[in-house]
């Protein structure tokens, strides 16, 4: 069970926002944990919250990118310069990090899928401040047209079509894990080389 870092009014105000959102968000989930509710848990108002985030929305896309296992890693390995080993590798390792930040994610954000009107408030709120899921696929879109310049990609790639293959092999892998069990999916030990080494044929 998650519990605040640190108590009382010694913790900095945002990084004690980020607890309170991340504690809801992982335990009642997306839908329940509203701005109110995130204050009150870090212990301050409403008001304060909105002095440091500009909605719940970069709440979400914070807690995300800074409390979830592999999210660094995984816009580390994306942000590396072309020619940092053999592509194959780097999107081994691209996938693998993938796969676990979908996994993590997927039961933070499923609420919202529940309720139509939340999920355009969401979308509405991600949009007002430039974030939301295609940061990722944009960020390897990026990568890929990197190791094209450097040559290291044949010509004719398409790296829009190769990043959502290979991150939406990630993000169905996700959803087999949580929907269907773990004894649906491979380790991902096994998926991301596999994953890699298809995606790399097609694009080498």
């Amino acid at each position: 069970m998650l519990t605040p870092k640190s108590s009382g009014p010694a913790r900095p105000t945002p990084q004690r926002l980020l607890d309170a959102a991340e504690i809801l968000m992982r335990t009642t989930g997306l839908a329940n944990a509203t701005t109110k509710a995130i204050a009150r848990e870090a212990g301050c108002s409403e008001a304060a919250l909105y002095k440091h985030f500009a909605n719940k929305e970069e709440l979400f896309v914070r807690v995300l990118l800074e409390r979830t296992p592999n999210a660094g890693a995984l816009m580390a390995a994306l942000a590396a310069d072309p020619g940092e080993g053999p592509v194959e590798e780097r999107l081994a390792e691209i996938a693998g990090h993938a796969a676990r930040f979908y996994a993590d994610t997927m039961p933070i954000a499923g609420s919202l899928f529940a309720e139509p009107a939340l999920l355009n408030r969401h979308r509405e709120g991600l949009r007002e401040i430039g974030l939301g899921p295609h940061v990722v696929l944009d960020a390897l879109v990026d990568c890929l047209r990197r190791e094209r310049e450097h040559g290291e990609i044949r010509p004719d790639a398409d790296p829009r079509a190769a990043a959502a293959l290979l991150l939406g092999a990630c993000f169905q892998r996700a959803f087999f894990l949580h929907f269907s069990g773990p004894a649906a999916v491979q380790p991902v030990a096994d998926f991301a080389p596999a994953i890699a080494r298809t995606v790399w044929a097609a694009i080498r």
